[in-house]
């Protein structure tokens, strides 16, 4: 059970700290104090969303701690599991069980084994038929586990199958509609001859023939200026110091850089002269290398970013080509190894179906008779199972929904259909209540489930919940009076101002302030007449 809940900084909660009993606890309190707000910080802490709107403000952070007493389960310390969760406003998550931190998935599956949640979007999921099959499996409890289990890794390994044929084209329209795709992008591919660094050169070449102009006007003066002027000056200053060379070492050493010089500059005149008669293009090259650059860039467009990934593209749909065109034997094991499972599934399939038929049968009957203790005497349920021949679903073959016929004398049709709210409130409860019956839940939090409910079937909708308080611990927000009577702690939850700031507050009532509590709630006013309508009321708890 939960021992202790401690929030911090979520909305209009500054510092809050609970003590909470076993059996049944019960939240009453003014509107807009902040008792939902104590249920979203329970469903914090169990791994539920939360918005960084919800972060008090002012503040950076929120932080929420819950202590359950569990001396059974390993993970327990001196008997108790201490569950902290601290969210940050820039998105930070910081979630630790017994000081290790965890995940929030991991915190949302480990707290999933300790509390239920259920409030008004309980009746929203009961008017969604994919939730009655949970329902009804989990009211069947370890009678379909092990089948539900087998049927499971069957069905894992059909979808499976499915997706690899679906992957190795097992399909022969689209087998040979991807075979010519690739072919043609092959053939595409092949045709064009490409070679790496081709590109660089193609526009090496272009650009040069787009400058031609340029470069032959400048190379021209450049051979100008060094055939004709620079080498016959190096020449005659190399045979006018070859004539005293001999006289000192340092006109030998000049002669010989010198001569070293005009070499260089010989070999330099033959480059531009070389140069220049690359120059020389003609129009039909030019048209050639715009081709030959189109049909590069086009390929590129389609395969890849370069030559070279064109290329291994290429590659790739040669090796794609030859396993699609080898792929049969594949898909023929894989065919008969999915003929074997389907039909492997439907025989569970049929035995989970017998199954869920006899308790769906069991379920109706224990709703049914909770109804009546819940004034709803001419209310009739009845759990559907259909079996669905011609398909496979993750749990089976079965469709499950929950049919109503809400008076004597009128038609059966779905719930979604012809249920009130508070109809659904009591419906939802008297299916907690049997599954309660099976559900190893240890505590239980209602949230406003009394919605849309007064009269006699306010005091049997309590009724139930003390039932269920019995073998859980339950924590219950509410505003009526009879819930707030059978209560063996009633909490009440006020707003507080101070220094322009609200804050709730929560405290836990004495016997005196109970009364007042239930008289406020079931009049508004608290004088002799409710007060001792209060006293009638905790009476018949007491009894």
């Amino acid at each position: 059970m939960i021992t202790n809940l401690h929030i911090k900084n979520i909305g209009i909660i500054e510092d809050l700290d609970i003590n909470l009993n076993n059996g049944m606890n019960v939240l009453t309190g003014e509107t807009g104090a902040g008792k939902s707000l104590i249920i979203d910080s329970i469903s914090i802490i169990c791994g539920g969303r939360f918005s960084k709107e919800m972060i008090r403000k002012g503040e950076n952070n929120s932080f929420v701690e819950l202590c359950i007493y569990a001396p059974e389960d390993i993970n327990s310390i001196d008997g108790n599991i201490i569950v902290t969760r601290e969210i940050y406003s820039n998105g930070r998550n910081m979630c630790k069980i017994n000081g290790r931190l965890v995940t929030v998935a991991e915190l949302k599956n480990f707290m999933s084994n300790y509390i239920e949640i259920h409030g008004q979007n309980d009746n929203q999921q009961l008017l969604d038929n994919r939730t009655h099959i949970k329902y009804l499996d989990n009211f069947t409890g370890e009678n379909l586990i092990e089948l539900k289990t087998n049927y499971k890794e069957k069905y894992t390994r059909f979808n499976e199958i499915k997706r690899e044929l679906r992957e190795n084209y097992g399909d022969e329209k689209e087998k040979q509609r991807k075979l010519d795709l690739l072919k043609y992008q092959l053939n595409e591919i092949e045709d064009a001859k490409l070679k790496n660094g081709e590109e660089e050169k193609l526009n090496e070449r272009r650009k040069i023939m787009l400058n031609s102009e340029k470069i032959a006007k400048n190379l021209s003066e450049a051979d100008i200026a060094v055939g004709e002027n620079t080498i016959d000056m190096i020449g005659t200053a190399i045979r006018a110091l070859e004539k005293i060379e001999d006289i000192d070492k340092k006109y030998e050493e000049i002669v010989s850089s010198l001569r070293n010089i005009y070499y260089e500059i010989q070999e330099i005149s033959r480059d531009i002269s070389s140069f220049s008669d690359d120059v020389e293009f003609n129009d039909q090259e030019r048209e050639e290398i715009e081709i030959r650059l189109d049909t590069i860039y086009d390929l590129k467009r389609k395969y890849g970013n370069n030559i070279e990934e064109i290329l291994k593209y290429g590659e790739e749909v040669k090796e794609e080509i030859n396993k699609i065109e080898n792929v049969d034997e594949r898909n023929n094991r894989l065919k008969k190894e999915q003929e074997q499972i389907e039909k492997e599934m439907t025989e569970i399939a049929e035995r989970i179906s017998t199954i869920r038929k006899k308790y769906a049968k069991e379920l109706s009957d224990k709703i049914n008779q909770e109804l009546v203790e819940l004034e709803m005497k001419n209310a009739k349920i009845n759990v559907k199972v259909e079996y669905k021949s011609n398909e496979y679903f993750e749990d089976g073959k079965d469709e499950v929904e929950i049919f109503i016929k809400t008076n004597i004398g009128e038609n059966e049709n779905q719930l979604t259909k012809i249920a009130s709210g508070g109809e659904m409130s009591r419906i939802m409860l008297a299916i907690k209540k049997v599954l309660a019956e099976t559900d190893k839940m240890p505590i239980m939090i209602f949230d406003e489930i009394d919605t849309g409910i007064s009269g006699k079937a306010a005091k049997a909708v309590a009724d139930k919940l003390k039932s269920i308080s019995k073998e859980h611990q339950v924590l219950c927000i509410s505003h009526l009076a009879a819930i707030a009577a059978i209560a063996d702690y009633n909490y009440f939850i006020s707003k507080n101002v101070e220094n322009e700031r609200t804050s709730t507050k929560i405290k836990l009532l004495n016997e005196q302030e109970v009364l007042c509590e239930i008289a406020r709630i079931s009049s508004g006013e608290i004088n002799e007449i409710t007060l001792q309508y209060a006293n009638e009321l905790r009476n018949k708890k007491a009894s």
